[in-house]
């Protein structure tokens, strides 16, 4: 056959087998190979593997990668550069994603009978335009090292990244070695997102500010305003330590990405004080415990019962509202005696009271409660 009717066939394959389902698998097959990959957020890989599905189909178009497809290709390559990621573990996760997709084609095909023939052609193609791509990903990467390499900036956010990963710096300044400052941990991974937030992060003084393992984190001696119409407010989820001395600065970092992953899994925006986020991040922590609660407390309610989850929701605004009838029903936008009812019935379905908030021997039984119903009500929401 023509290499042209290959080509067809190839399209075909990667039509077919281009859903979602094919772009997962490439993104965890990526992950898995590669640790600075995996270290990223899962959407930044996710757009990786996008773009290398679209770029093999669309130069299977054409004929071969056009200036379009390299210049994604190009901009994938800076990114990567500019979220610290080396060219090596870079190349390992395409790598990877490539050699999935290769295997799903072959699989495909033999599933629908294509020729051994054509199958070794296409993953010749493959080769061909993925291998174009490379080389663009890789020159790009290399040219924005090279100029981050000759700014300041980019020496300050390398001393970032050393004093979040606890190694040791030449000259901490800033910060100064018997300083104390706050780090501050996002989600961020966008370059260009992450810049409008540092000019917000700085507007109180200086600081330290970049992408740190793909996510945006400062160091700064004074926080902004977190107050409800503060640079903030309403913005990504931030999480911001307390102040510390350069060297406690790599456990706290750690700390404020779990309590970040919590307070993400919690639905939680705008910046969030680390220590407010203690219990969250802590039982967060211990899945297992907590369904282990939920079954203990929580045996008589349905997960498949609306008026349960009605309840279920209606405990845990109480508890958040330290047992007072009247926050816990603005914050539901119901009447008091609906609260009221409402916790009635689940001691009811459960056989199990709620603590007294006036008990203050009560306030690990609280806690208990807390997390069972946060455990519960998530599970029924999967």
């Amino acid at each position: 056959m023509e290499s042209s009717e290959g080509d067809r066939v190839l399209r075909s394959l990667i039509g077919h087998g281009g859903d979602p389902a094919l772009v997962e698998a490439a993104v965890r097959a990526a992950r898995e190979r590669s640790e600075p990959v995996a270290a990223l957020p899962e959407e930044e890989t996710r757009r990786h593997a996008r773009a290398l599905v679209r770029g093999v189909l669309a130069a299977l178009e054409t004929g071969g990668p056009d200036e379009e497809v390299l210049a994604a290709a190009g901009r994938l390559g800076s990114d990567r550069a500019r979220q610290g990621v080396p060219v090596a573990a870079f190349l390992d996760g395409f790598q990877a994603g490539r050699a999935h997709l290769v295997r799903a084609l072959v699989a495909e095909g033999r599933r629908r009978g294509v020729p051994e023939n054509l199958l070794l052609d296409g993953v010749t193609r493959i080769d061909e335009i993925t291998t174009a791509l490379v080389h663009r990903m890789v020159h790009a990467h290399r040219v924005a090292e090279l100029e981050m390499a000759r700014t300041a900036r980019e020496g300050r956010v390398q001393t970032l990244r050393r004093l979040l990963h606890g190694e040791a710096v030449p000259v901490p300044a800033p910060p100064g070695p018997s300083g104390a400052y706050h780090c501050v941990v996002s989600d961020v991974s966008d370059p260009a997102a992450a810049a409008r937030l540092e000019t917000a992060l700085t507007a109180a003084g200086p600081g330290l500010c970049g992408l740190v393992d793909g996510r945006l984190a400062a160091l700064v001696a004074r926080l902004p305003d977190p107050r409800p119409g503060g640079p903030l407010a309403g913005g990504p989820l931030l999480v911001a330590a307390p102040p510390v001395p350069p060297r406690d600065l790599a456990q706290v970092y750690e700390l404020g990405r779990r309590a970040l992953r919590a307070g993400t899994a919690a639905g939680l925006g705008g910046m969030r004080h680390l220590a407010d986020l203690a219990l969250l991040t802590a039982t967060g922590g211990e899945p297992v415990l907590g369904r282990l609660l939920a079954g203990g407390l929580l045996a008589g309610l349905d997960p498949g019962d609306p008026f349960h989850r009605e309840v279920a929701e209606t405990a845990l605004a109480y508890l958040d509202h330290g047992g007072r009838i009247g926050p816990a029903a603005a914050a539901l936008h119901v009447h008091g005696n609906t609260v009221k009812h409402r916790v009635r019935r689940l001691q009811e379905l459960t056989g199990h009271r709620l603590p007294d908030p006036a008990d203050g021997a009560a306030v690990a039984r609280a806690a208990n409660w807390w997390w069972a119903l946060r455990h519960w009500l998530a599970a029924t929401r999967e």
